[in-house]
């Protein structure tokens, strides 16, 4: 039985666990040869045996989104070894403390905004040759409702995350109408069991919450669709 995705390549951010670690393992599972970045090499190795042991194919790339060089290092890396990028999943993103706006701590808040914004920009700017010269390039990025709809309290992560919708819906609309465009996707995950959420909402039983393969899939069947450039869909939280 043919696979969706047998011979293209995927790079997952924030693979080590949670949505990233479930998308991986799915992707894999469609045939792809998943690179794996995330800042902790064992929790990564832990996913690639994973997919190995289920039959996929992967490797991984430790390394911080954040520090200066490290995705145009990478974007050389998969250029020098595949010479495309078939599809880029932009998962990783870091939650400040919540609080009002006038008392947004700044070091929390540059946090936030050098991931969820700066590295968003940096893995569009670096891996857009490689994107174009794929087949069908494809780039779905994970976001929040209070990236949509403002919440009190959450303005640090929520300004953040709807910057990053930003630069996806735009960056969808520049390669529209070139030849060989790059298909662009936002998908809010919605109430799912991370440790982000439960960061956020440290008395909320997790049992009560969907599973993060319940989004993985969704991602999956949205990237072996024909969908339409600069959609956004939300995962149903039943």
């Amino acid at each position: 039985m043919s696979k969706k995705f047998e011979g293209q390549l995927a790079l997952v951010t924030g693979a080590s666990r949670g949505i990233g670690a479930a998308t991986a393992i799915a992707l894999a599972a469609e045939g792809a040869h998943v690179v794996l970045t995330a800042r902790d090499a064992k929790t990564l190795e832990d996913v690639e045996e994973k997919i190995h042991a289920a039959g996929g194919s992967a490797t991984i790339a430790p390394l911080d989104l954040a520090e200066a060089n490290s995705i145009g290092l990478l974007a050389h890396s998969i250029a020098e070894r595949w010479g495309k990028l078939d599809m880029l999943v932009i998962n990783a993103a870091y939650l400040p403390m919540l609080s009002p706006v006038n008392d947004i701590d700044q070091k929390e808040f540059g946090k936030a905004i050098t991931l969820n914004i700066l590295a968003t920009q940096a893995l569009i700017g670096h891996f857009d040759s490689l994107l174009k010269k794929a087949e069908d390039g494809r780039v779905v990025g994970l976001t929040s409702s209070v990236g949509a709809e403002p919440r009190a309290y959450w303005s640090a992560y929520a300004s953040t995350k709807a910057a990053m919708e930003n630069l996806l819906q735009s960056y969808a609309q520049e390669t529209a109408k070139l030849t060989r465009s790059v298909r662009v996707a936002v998908i809010d995950p919605g109430r799912t069991r991370t440790r982000m959420r439960a960061k956020a909402y440290p008395g909320e039983d997790p049992a009560t919450l969907k599973g993060p393969e319940v989004v993985a899939e969704e991602l999956v069947n949205l990237l072996a669709s024909d969908f339409e450039s600069g959609s956004r869909t939300v995962v149903n939280s039943d």
